[in-house]
């Protein structure tokens, strides 16, 4: 992580079609599937089924994606097939959402859903990618930040189409029509395919997982200090909970949930305006130090949800808090593996950061909600944010050593 030394960017045309049409798709896509993601739990219950239903489909899902993410990798090491793989993984996610709003039985959405969250997970590295095949390595910051916020700023999207949508048409519905945004996901990514410089497929390519290689010199220093960060980051679900309980007293159960989903829109919100000032930080003073201040933000914000305070203003302060984290880390992450990756590698690194933070996110969140049911809420935070004091001291130990 020797990348650290300021640097000036240099003055280069990064927001080019190719970029922003990747940040296009981010934006769709997301909206699309948080449509599905917020009316899942109606739809369950409509169909009688309850909360073990909904952990089974959703921990399923998540395990698929995962290791989406790991196969994904090599397959995306080569350029000619990593811009296919990208196109029919939007495609795919789209197509398979939607249909759960057509099927009559859990088992049925749980396939679906678990097939989505597959494409989903197998597009993310032919994706990272292939953005930064298409940015000059000066700009990845900005580049990174930029697609981050569109991502970001379709999750606040999607859940306000679903409460419109379903207000209108109706739950099944709702979903069916998902896909519209998530199809022209994949005609955003193929226009930036369009307008990307050509890259003829590697002749001879063989398909195979690579990790040895990545694990050395500054790529290897990396993503010790990214797995340090992802074992105390959870999902961000908890946060949520821990709120609904927090406004809980003096207000009905329905005011509670409102005020903490608000919440969770802001924290979106800031994640995604932060996320382009990360990008534009990672390009000037190196993507490490941008990661070393999300994760001291990151420690800030566990902090006060184990303080327990119950002000809306302070849980604000803190959901923003874990917002900004959330656009200071992801973008400095994918930034600097951008960098660090060997060029015919980059798929399979981008892969291997996709499985640590899916894997720690895992850890993370059973740590925590065991600790939550054994002892208390606060006892579970405070575990996080020390997790984030001891990730610091590994980011910085990382910093230090030498290319």
């Amino acid at each position: 992580m020797a990348d650290d030394t300021a640097v000036e960017p240099i003055r280069v045309l990064w927001l080019t079609p190719a970029v922003g049409g990747i940040g296009v798709a981010s934006f769709l896509s997301d909206a699309s599937h948080e449509v599905s993601t917020s009316l899942l739990p109606r739809l369950l219950l409509n169909m009688g089924a309850g909360p073990a239903a909904l952990g089974v489909i959703e921990g399923v899902s998540d395990g698929l994606a995962g290791l989406a993410r790991l196969a994904g990798g090599p397959l995306a090491d080569d350029p000619g097939r990593r811009r296919a793989i990208a196109v029919g993984g939007y495609a795919t996610t789209a197509v398979l959402t939607s249909l759960t709003g057509a099927v009559n039985s859990p088992v049925q959405v749980g396939a679906l859903r678990g097939g989505a969250w597959a494409a989903r997970g197998v597009r993310v590295p032919a994706r990272n990618a292939l953005l930064a095949d298409v940015t000059p390595p000066a700009a990845y910051g900005r580049a990174f930040g930029f697609e981050r916020a569109m991502d970001n700023l379709g999750a606040i999207v999607g859940p306000l189409l679903a409460l419109l949508l379903v207000a209108v048409v109706g739950t099944r519905t709702a979903i069916g029509l998902a896909v519209i945004p998530g199809l022209l996901a994949a005609v955003a990514v193929a226009y930036a395919i369009r307008h990307a410089p050509p890259l003829a497929p590697r002749s001879g390519h063989r398909l195979r997982l690579v990790v040895g290689p990545l694990l050395h010199g500054r790529l290897g220093r990396l993503l010790v200090g990214v797995t340090a960060f992802e074992l105390g980051n959870p999902a961000a679900t908890l946060l949520i909970l821990r709120a609904t309980a927090l406004l809980g007293p003096g207000r009905s159960t329905d005011s509670a949930t409102k005020t903490a989903l608000a919440l969770y829109l802001l924290y979106n919100l800031t994640a995604s305006i932060v996320s382009l000032l990360a990008g534009r930080a990672g390009d000037r003073h190196g993507p490490a130090r941008v990661l070393i201040l999300g994760v001291l933000v990151s420690g800030a914000a566990y902090a006060l949800f184990a303080m327990g305070v119950r002000g809306v203003v302070v849980l604000g302060v803190a959901f923003m808090l874990g917002g900004a984290s959330v656009g200071l880390v992801e973008t400095a992450e994918s930034a600097a593996v951008a960098a660090a990756a060997p060029e015919d590698l980059r798929g399979s690194a981008f892969g291997l950061l996709a499985v640590v933070q899916s894997g720690g996110n895992l850890v993370a969140s059973s740590v925590t909600g065991v600790l939550w049911a054994a002892f208390s809420p606060a006892v579970a935070f405070t575990y996080l944010a020390t997790c984030m004091a001891g990730a610091i001291v590994v980011l910085l130990r990382m910093a230090r050593q030498r290319p």
